[in-house]
């Protein structure tokens, strides 16, 4: 769980993987007090140079150089090579927190769990969303929910190469929608086709929880308008999360008419908003932060590991149930 930050150790940390997501955690990570960037880490070494020579930071070219310099480490490298990246950290007695999905497989990740604890090193996944302000925030409005819809859209970029809509997006609200229902899931069906890619490009999923709430989740990276948004229905209460604005309006006390005239037939409705200050944050840089505080023994972990391997599961089912339909190989 999230707790107030007393004083943090002196840190050293690197970021292996100089793409998008290796950026924000460099930037992320000159935010924290009491940390030493040691250096930034990729196998292309004319891209480091090129993105990082002119910060003057430190770069390498071979992960393994990092092993006995760094206290932690986030690890941004294409999804196949996060088993084998993280694994030798933490044979090392190195904090890791590596960026979802932690694996592509159910066995490798339990396996880097295990090794962790061994190890007595904290493993975290980076599921950035749990740390939007707005998403702190809607686990104490929630009750009872009987419907939640979610919609993670975006045009295609081609940025993700190893992985479809399911890993990259749509992990994201499996995760966040089982955190806040806390329920076993006893249906899931889930449907998707390919666009402009080998792998799934969208994905419509819907799952049923225990005591009859429905989830119905949607992915895409081939919508050509961006929309990240969470909607819960409970009762009296409709409740929109934005995660991009980092906002939550709660709509009560909904009522609908219908008003006639001689040529048309006109619908009303009308409700109560109410718009919740949500204190706004860099989510990453809190995700980072409560990380080197759980490395210290300055907080708990905020899921556990139950919980993180729990998104994955499901995550994997999906890609199953699209398989079975010809989806993807």
């Amino acid at each position: 769980m999230l707790q107030s930050r007393s004083k943090l150790p002196h840190y050293k940390v690197a970021v292996v993987g100089a793409g998008h997501m290796g950026r924000y955690h460099i930037g992320a990570y000159a935010e924290i007090p009491n940390v030493e960037f040691v250096a930034a880490c990729d196998t292309d070494a004319e891209r480091i140079k090129e993105q990082f020579q002119a910060f003057e930071l430190p770069i390498c070219t071979d992960y393994r150089d990092l092993i006995g310099k760094v206290d932690a480490v986030s690890i941004a490298v294409p999804t196949h090579l996060h088993f084998q990246v993280a694994k030798e950290f933490l044979e090392a007695g190195i904090h890791v927190l590596v960026e979802k999905p932690i694996t592509p497989s159910l066995e490798e990740a339990s396996e880097l769990f295990e090794l962790a604890e061994k190890k007595g090193c904290q493993l975290h996944i980076g599921h950035v969303e749990r740390f939007n302000a707005a998403v702190l925030e809607i686990k104490n409005i929630v009750e009872e929910p009987h419907l939640i819809e979610t919609r993670r859209l975006g045009p295609f970029t081609g940025r993700i190469t190893d992985a479809g809509v399911v890993l990259d997006l749509l992990i994201h609200d499996i995760d966040i929608v089982q955190n806040l229902i806390g329920r076993k899931i006893t249906k899931l069906s889930a449907m998707g086709n390919s666009i402009k890619s080998d792998m799934e490009d969208f994905v419509s999923l819907q799952m049923q929880f225990e005591g009859g709430c429905v989830a119905s989740l949607l992915a895409s990276r081939v919508t050509e308008q961006k929309s990240r948004t969470l909607v819960v229905h409970q009762k009296d209460a409709y409740v929109l999360l934005d995660y991009t604005d980092q906002s939550i309006e709660i709509h009560r006390q909904a009522s609908s008419s219908y008003r006639f005239s001689s040529d048309q037939l006109r619908y009303k409705q009308e409700s109560l908003i109410e718009r919740i200050f949500v204190h706004k944050e860099n989510p990453l840089r809190l995700e980072l932060q409560h990380f080197l505080d759980c490395c210290a023994g300055l907080a708990t972990r905020m899921t556990t590991v139950k919980a993180d391997l729990r998104s994955l599961r499901v995550a994997i089912e999906v890609l199953d149930h699209l398989r079975e339909q010809n989806v993807v190989s």
